[in-house]
């Protein structure tokens, strides 16, 4: 199973990032990678097959920082596992998404971006969400809105999140049908699709439902549903035990609930998220 992590804060994300990372490892999958902004307005990604200590150790390598970014563990779906087909995939300008699910029209979607004269370097459905969004930016000229007009054309599950060197100041997140959380903290937000991803850094979450699309700022977050229509969805708290830890009256994800397989699959997958751990 896939895993998400982001985080936008005043200080520096990436050791979130990469512990968050370490967090979802549990989930199983092949490849692992990241993208921040890194303070020179551009889009710093790294990408490696294998285990997340094989990521911080290229990151160690060339290190980087930064107060915006996203990173992912994959499974392979689409494409063997490779780094070319790890995300985070970045379409032109700079602009970064990482994706839990599978898009089922996107052999059709990706027909009209390459007449359209996009060039495709990974096997990866993700890469056609992430030139889909960027196409619709040109028209409409905004992250946000170009997110919405995306996955009105979206077939299949997806949970999603979107930075852009061209809007530093927000990540942009979707959910149908795969799980995707938002962490509360002190002048900052974070997002996973696990909360067991951010625990280190807050202890309050707010679930995206099916069909919303949020915006997502180090000081506030903005949600409009399937609809169009703006709504508010309730903070929940989470209490540690020693053992174990539990939301509170958190709802139960039946997010990904269908099975996927394909030629490159190593096995059936089963997107879905423990949101809720056991009961102390």
């Amino acid at each position: 199973m896939c895993g998400i992590v982001g985080a936008i804060a005043e200080r520096d994300i990436v050791p979130i990032l990469i512990e968050g990372l370490r967090r979802l490892e549990y989930r199983g999958y092949d490849s692992a990678g990241i993208a921040v902004l890194n303070g020179t307005s551009h889009l710093h990604r790294v990408r490696t097959v294998g285990k997340v200590q094989r990521l911080q150790e290229a990151i160690d390598l060339n290190p980087t920082h930064g107060t915006l970014g996203v990173a992912h563990t994959r499974w392979a779906t689409h494409g063997v596992p490779s780094e070319r087909n790890a995300h985070p995939h970045i379409s032109n300008d700079g602009l970064a998404i990482v994706h839990n699910g599978i898009i089922e029209n996107h052999d059709e979607l990706r027909a009209e971006l390459r007449a359209a004269g996009y060039t495709f370097t990974s096997e990866t459905d993700t890469e056609v969400i992430a030139h889909r969004i960027h196409h619709h930016q040109k028209r409409v000229g905004d992250l946000f809105k170009a997110v919405r007009a995306t996955v009105a054309e979206l077939e299949g599950a997806y949970a999603l999140a979107v930075v852009s060197e061209s809007d530093p100041e927000r990540i942009i997140l979707a959910r149908e049908g795969c799980p995707v959380v938002i962490g509360v903290g002190e002048d900052a937000h974070y997002v996973a699709s696990d909360v067991a991803a951010l625990l280190p850094v807050t202890r309050r979450f707010m679930f995206l439902e099916e069909g919303d699309v949020a915006e997502v700022r180090r000081t506030d977050v903005r949600i409009l549903d399937r609809d169009g229509s703006r709504v508010e969805r309730l903070v929940r708290g989470a209490r540690a035990s020693s053992r174990q830890m539990q939301l509170k009256k958190a709802p139960t994800s039946t997010s990904c609930s269908k099975k996927f397989t394909n030629s490159h699959a190593r096995s059936p997958i089963l997107c879905k998220s423990v949101w809720q751990t056991a009961a102390y």
